[in-house]
């Protein structure tokens, strides 16, 4: 166990009614929930928080007739696409790999949408599941789902960025509330391979910044003894209207040289703002098969300049838990990976939400002196 106050799955798989889907009596075929998972999580004017739980609806059986499909939105229904299986990568059970594609090219084994699950005000019950305010696909350029999402409020407003998957792009868009429960869609404010978008929960300098994490196939060097490597990094951007967005010229939070645990890194919650700064949580990667060990990190930024790291630590705050998916092993597919999505402040403790092995909703109370 972690030794935090309280640390638990709080949502799974079995805690979603596919009759009650957005794909259901939609498509010829029976479906299971690969995972309920990786929660953008923000507190309700009622007290209580919300989950966004991203649901990853797959094929009960995706192979037959010596192809496999997937699942994919247009045209305001579903389509079952099906790839000879002889031409395909499926050693990932989250996607599968077109093998003569003359680039990097997948196509996902399940479909994600977006599930509003009702926490009380200290993230340990579910008080309801809001199904009629699920988010599921509606353009082409998010058709084989939206993923992860992630909520900061800034004003009186909920600002809420996901990431959209099709062929046409894998990038961020964003949905705006007024309440946190009904939301509607902007559209796209990060192109092509761009994700963990997280903003600020605040203006600074009466802009609004958000981190962002660019991915690519070429990283330049740093010189030699640089305590940076050259990888994905968490990068900055500023708006003056949370739509149009803007790369910022010094770099956020890079991989450390010294430590294999950023060899990959991402943002993880929106960060808030603390007497010290800029509080932001974040995940960093260690090479492992299949996908490697995620952990989470914490960082504190300037408040003014949010490029400048006035402390950060280099152990863990979240380490993967499988003694919270072992009652789960069944449905297990993926280890080693705890992906943080959601921070609420709760007096002398945060509410951390995260996604659990890729399955479930991790729910930990971090107390803030961990922070000093």
């Amino acid at each position: 166990m972690s030794g935090y106050p309280f640390d638990a799955l709080v949502f799974a798989p079995a805690d979603v009614d596919l009759s009650r889907s957005p794909l259901a009596g939609k498509i010829d075929a029976e479906t299971y929930v690969l995972g309920a998972f990786n929660p953008g999580m923000t507190r309700l004017p009622n007290g209580n928080l919300l989950l966004m739980v991203r649901v990853a609806e797959a094929l009960r059986r995706p192979v037959w007739d010596g192809h496999v499909h997937s699942i994919r939105w247009e045209d305001g229904g579903y389509r079952l696409d099906a790839w000879p299986v002889a031409d395909v990568d499926m050693a990932d059970p989250r996607h599968f790999r077109l093998r003569d594609a003359a680039w990097k090219v997948m196509a996902l084994t399940s479909l994600s949408w977006l599930l509003p699950v009702e926490l009380d005000g200290s993230g340990r019950e579910v008080v309801a599941v809001h199904y009629d305010r699920a988010i599921a696909p509606t353009t082409s350029y998010g058709c084989y789902g939206v993923e992860d999402a992630r909520i900061s409020r800034v004003g009186e407003r909920w600002l809420m960025t996901v990431c959209v998957v099709s062929p046409e792009r894998h990038g961020t868009a964003l949905y705006v509330s007024d309440d946190a429960m009904d939301w509607r869609l902007e559209g796209l404010v990060l192109d092509h391979q761009n994700k963990d978008m997280l903003i600020f929960e605040g203006l600074i300098g009466g802009r609004y910044w958000a981190q962002t994490r660019p991915l690519g196939e070429v990283w330049f060097a740093y010189p030699p003894g640089s305590e940076w490597r050259a990888a994905p990094s968490i990068n900055l951007a500023s708006s003056p209207d949370a739509l149009h967005w803007r790369p910022a010229e010094k770099p956020g939070i890079r991989p450390h040289a010294a430590t294999a645990a950023t060899a990959r890194m991402g943002g993880g919650a929106p960060p808030i703002l603390t007497e010290d700064g800029w509080l932001t949580l974040w995940h960093g990667v260690s090479p492992s098969n299949p996908v490697g060990v995620y952990r989470t990190y914490w960082s504190i930024l300037d408040r003014d300049d949010p490029s400048v790291t006035v402390r950060t630590s280099h152990d863990a705050l979240l380490e993967p838990a499988p003694d919270l998916t072992a009652p789960l092993a069944d449905a297990l597919y993926l280890d080693g990976v705890v992906f943080t999505t959601g921070i609420a402040d709760a007096g002398d403790h945060y509410v951390v939400a995260s996604g659990e092995a890729d399955l479930a909703c991790r729910i930990t109370h971090i107390p803030k002196a961990v922070f000093g």
